[in-house]
């Protein structure tokens, strides 16, 4: 069978690995996507079910404000996003009923979290984690060669670093957990349940093990644009497809990788189940779990075993389609996290996020109908098979009545997925979803950088820096695509600033 050749090969196409394969061909580079799937877009992406269009994963669109990562890459490639901006990012749920509107302007939100926490440490607690957050984001784009892994990392970093920026690093070696407890607030513990489910959808863990750079960045994500794109999150896949395309690149769909060689000469090959491509460069947009499975290399899969996670470690997801008739009782607001009085059954987790479809969107049902997307968390997916998909769609469709989103006989369509369906849909080891969860013992110095092997194969995705969510995943292919022009095409990287 014929060797298919590429100068730069990109295994997924996950927003990371898009990210990535779009500014590398900006710069001139001849890239190719290699994608098991027929759609683009990985956990980001959205399927089509019964005529109606579902999200996969992600369903809020963050990272379009200054300083944001996803801002700067649709800036730098031009690509339009028909994105809707919400005027309420999302409301919560407490057990006890209590409804609470994240508003996306600081003083209203700290006016509701004090009518419904106390006003006690408050007003403290949520400025300081908002200007730690803008600290961040105004950090994230000039630091580019973080994490170090070679001397010229360290040079270009002592370049671009301001005075304000190194007040971010003590705040690596606290948790969430200090945060709380230096503002008076550890003992509240209905404050800190709300603290802890909050992170878990943008962190993947809880106040003990999410440091305060990390934790106080994904607390304050409703105070920034939140975005809605009419057709689903699949449209910035597909203008990043398109994108690259226009530039001389490809796609190639329904290709599954086994195994990624290094070859005598310095390039790669990738054997797939379409025949072999051989690439200069490799670009991994995978979980480290299974490019770890795929590189065979044995110094380089040896070290990468350092930043491996367990499944123990690891979270997978349960997530629910609906359709259901939209009447005058159907909540205005998009999106909703609702937590669950005695757990949500057979699986234990505490709350299930909920994403409706925006009412004048007919891209993803006919006008009268609303297409509801919603997950919960599946702690050690490895060992919690699920076969009892009917008994969860059952209460589903029974909780969310409860909570006055419908009435029961108004849902047209129900369908569970579990992590076993996330496993054959995205290939992630164990149907891992959301990226590394953050863990107090790694702080972000500690996390896999972009370069794989030292030589010309990179990295990319949600476990490795930054970690997980849109504008995380983002940056880390942004990254990616800067240290391998950097390494090997200088001349080019100033391409990515014009």
């Amino acid at each position: 069978m014929e060797t298919h050749k590429v100068q730069v090969a990109l295994i997924g196409s996950g927003l990371g690995a898009l990210t990535a394969a779009a500014l590398l061909a900006k710069a001139g580079l001849q890239v190719a996507v290699l994608e098991q799937n027929n759609y683009p877009g990985g956990c980001a992406s959205s399927y089509k079910r019964k005529g109606f269009w579902f999200e996969t994963g992600a369903t809020t669109l963050v990272g379009l404000d200054p300083h944001m990562p996803l801002r700067y890459l649709l800036e730098q490639t031009g690509i339009q996003l028909p994105a809707i901006r919400l005027e309420l990012p999302m409301q919560v749920r407490l057990t006890d009923g209590t409804l609470i509107t994240r508003y996306p302007d600081l003083e209203a939100w700290i006016t509701e979290a004090e009518r419904v926490f106390g006003e006690a440490g408050q007003r403290a607690f949520w400025e300081e984690c908002y200007q730690i957050s803008q600290k961040v984001w105004r950090t994230s784009l000039r630091q580019l060669s973080f994490p170090f892994s070679s001397v010229g990392d360290l040079w270009e970093a002592l370049k671009a670093v301001e005075w304000s920026q190194l007040g971010l690093v003590p705040k690596a070696f606290g948790t969430v957990r200090d945060l709380l407890r230096k503002h008076g607030l550890l003992e509240n513990a209905r404050f800190v349940a709300f603290v802890d489910q909050q992170l878990l959808i943008t962190a993947q863990n809880h106040h003990p093990e999410v440091n305060v750079l990390f934790g106080a960045t994904a607390l304050c994500y409703t105070l920034y644009g939140n975005y809605y794109v009419p057709g689903g999150l699949r449209k910035l896949s597909e203008g990043l497809v398109q994108y690259l395309e226009e530039h001389q690149g490809e796609m190639l769909y329904r290709r599954v990788v086994r195994q990624i060689v290094p070859q005598p000469a310095g390039a790669y090959l990738l054997d797939t189940d379409k025949g072999p491509v051989q690439a200069e460069f490799v670009v991994c947009g995978l979980p480290l779990n299974n490019v770890h499975q795929l590189f065979q290399h044995a110094p380089t899969s040896a070290k990468l075993q350092r930043y491996l996670l367990p499944p123990d470690q690891v979270n997978g997801a349960l997530t629910w389609g609906l359709v259901f008739e939209r009447t005058s009782t159907t909540p205005d607001l998009l999106h909703h996290q609702l937590h669950v009085p005695g757990k949500v059954p057979l699986l234990g987790s505490d709350s299930i996020f909920v994403s409706l479809s925006h009412p004048d969107d007919a891209l993803r049902a006919p006008k009268g109908l609303c297409v509801a997307s919603v997950s919960t968390h599946v702690a050690r997916p490895q060992e919690q098979w699920i076969e009892e998909k009917q008994e969860l769609e059952k209460w589903v469709v029974q909780f969310l009545a409860a909570q006055g989103f419908f009435h029961e006989d108004q849902v047209r369509f129900v369908q569970a997925a579990t992590p076993g369906a996330w496993l054959e849909w995205t290939g992630r080891a164990w149907g891992q979803v959301g990226g590394y969860p953050q863990y107090q013992r790694i702080k972000p110095w500690q996390m896999k950088d972009a370069r794989l092997d030292g030589k010309k194969a990179y990295l990319c995705g949600d476990t490795v820096y930054p970690g997980q969510g849109i504008p995380g995943v983002c940056l880390s292919g942004i990254i990616a695509a800067h240290k391998l022009l950097r390494d090997h095409f200088k001349d080019k990287v100033q391409l990515l600033h014009q």
